[in-house]
């Protein structure tokens, strides 16, 4: 499959705003290997990965990722960190003259510091997600590549807030006692139905979205 066939495949529905959640686990459901994603990681996964940052307006992500993966800025678009306890400083390499400056959601009860961002506050004393995904869309934000943690996609979830996962399976048998790729308050299921798969040798590409989401 062509880049071009990739694009078209992976595009984001116009004049929308939409959220597409991209993550990797082993067969057996682990989202990390010694702590990080990249254990997991194969060139399947990470074309998808980039190709999703290319495809997106900005990238959304837990604070708590961006501290364990050690995020740095990107020269395209902007990253959205979420933080509701002000775990962010100044000296992260997220900050470290970013070509785009980076943006930070947050609560009003955070202690942030002051940071080299644009500083969204959604909510009082916890990040309201759907006030968040308003306030990025009302920046011209509207296609959404979220990128994890666990917690932060669990409750994107609990709120109705994701249209679409990018699920890469990697083929491994992980073990150990790494989070699954969601995690939080019990909900009822989400249907979704499988949009398209694709095999690089021994990796799986899949791509769900939600049903009726379209």
């Amino acid at each position: 499959m062509t880049d071009t066939d990739l694009e078209s495949l992976y595009a984001y529905p116009p004049d929308r705003t939409w959220v597409t959640a991209n993550f990797v686990s082993s067969v057996d459901g682990a989202v990390s290997v010694d702590g990080r994603s990249a254990g997991l990681g194969s060139p399947a996964d990470k074309q998808i990965f980039v190709l999703g940052r290319h495809l997106a307006d900005v990238v959304m992500v837990g604070a708590g990722t961006v501290l364990i993966e050690g995020y740095r800025p990107s020269k395209q678009l902007p990253i959205a960190v979420v933080t509701a306890r002000g775990t962010l400083t100044a000296d992260l390499p997220l900050f470290a003259d970013p070509a785009v400056p980076p943006i930070v959601i947050t609560c009003a009860a955070a202690q942030l510091p002051s940071l080299p961002a644009d500083v969204i506050v959604a909510g009082e004393d916890e990040v309201d997600l759907a006030l968040a995904v308003s306030e990025l869309a009302a920046r011209g934000l509207h296609k959404i590549n979220l990128e994890g943690g666990p917690r932060l996609f669990g409750s994107m979830i609990a709120d109705g807030l994701v249209d679409a996962v990018n699920l890469t399976v990697s083929p491994l048998l992980a073990v150990g006692d790494s989070s699954r790729i969601a995690h939080g308050a019990v909900i009822p299921p989400v249907d979704l139905e499988l949009a398209s798969v694709l095999r690089a040798d021994d990796v799986l590409l899949l791509r769900y979205q939600r049903r009726n989401s379209s």
